[in-house]
């Protein structure tokens, strides 16, 4: 399977992730046990695929140095943007800091979109790496996006109490998705081979970031016996298992 295969592919995931969150939120309910398996199954593959893939890319791309200065931009970017913009965290579907949804409704948009953008970007590794690459981020992405859009919709529904304008709000996030990932997509293809090294050691500490301060801290708050445990190995072993292909 080739790159350009591969990408109506990944566009066919980022869409349908946030729809069925969004649906789920907006019209249904989703147990904390599933949210939570869900969530450390992302965190196994992204973490797994930032140590085992794109670290090592890295350095062969650029050098060791420039690789550690991508991974602290990647997560310094993302500690900026959850310092500077609102953002749901799926623990307690709540914005941070007490905030209020029927006050800061776009911002908490303007938050989730460019929480979004850096994640797209992510899924276009594909193009200086293995296909199975940016499809194995993709999926972990999605699996991320199915909490989030039930932690976006939710709040929504409860702040306006309209079902259909709360999914179609949700759902909108996977704009950014898609223009990060169509924006990467072509910048991957036309820049010097030490800017691809750093910018894939970026999205490496983007997502290491993303699995540390999210992801397994909130799939460990929620008591699932061993479920999360099980679910988080297994994200590990698909990406050495794809790594194999």
């Amino acid at each position: 399977m080739t790159n350009f295969d591969i990408v109506p592919l990944i566009v066919a995931i980022s869409i349908i992730s946030p729809i069925i969150g969004s649906a789920v939120g907006a019209f249904s309910k989703s147990s904390d046990a599933q949210v939570s398996v869900m969530l450390s199954f992302a965190a196994g593959v992204m973490l797994s695929i930032s140590f085992l893939v794109l670290i090592p890319r890295g350095i062969e791309l650029a050098s060791v140095p420039l690789c550690a200065f991508g991974i602290c931009c990647g997560a310094v970017i993302m500690y900026m943007l959850d310092k500077v913009l609102p953002h749901i965290h799926p623990e307690l579907c709540s914005p941070e800091h007490g905030r209020n949804l029927k006050k800061t409704a776009v911002y908490l948009m303007v938050g989730i979109f460019l929480h979004n953008f850096p994640e797209g970007m992510a899924m276009a590794i594909g193009v200086v790496a293995a296909p199975t690459v940016s499809l194995t981020i993709a999926v972990a992405i999605a699996v991320q996006k199915v909490p989030e859009g039930i932690c976006t919709s939710g709040p929504y529904l409860h702040a306006t109490g309209n079902r259909v304008k709360s999914f179609l709000l949700s759902t909108s996030t996977v704009i950014p998705l898609l223009a990060g990932f169509a924006f990467a997509h072509h910048l991957y293809q036309v820049i010097s081979t030490d800017l691809i090294g750093v910018i894939i050691a970026a999205t490496a500490g983007i997502m290491i970031y993303i699995s540390a301060d999210e992801l397994i801290p909130t799939s460990c708050s929620i008591k699932t016996h061993h479920g999360t445990i099980f679910s988080f190995m297994l994200g590990v072993l698909l990406v050495v298992l794809l790594g194999t292909l």
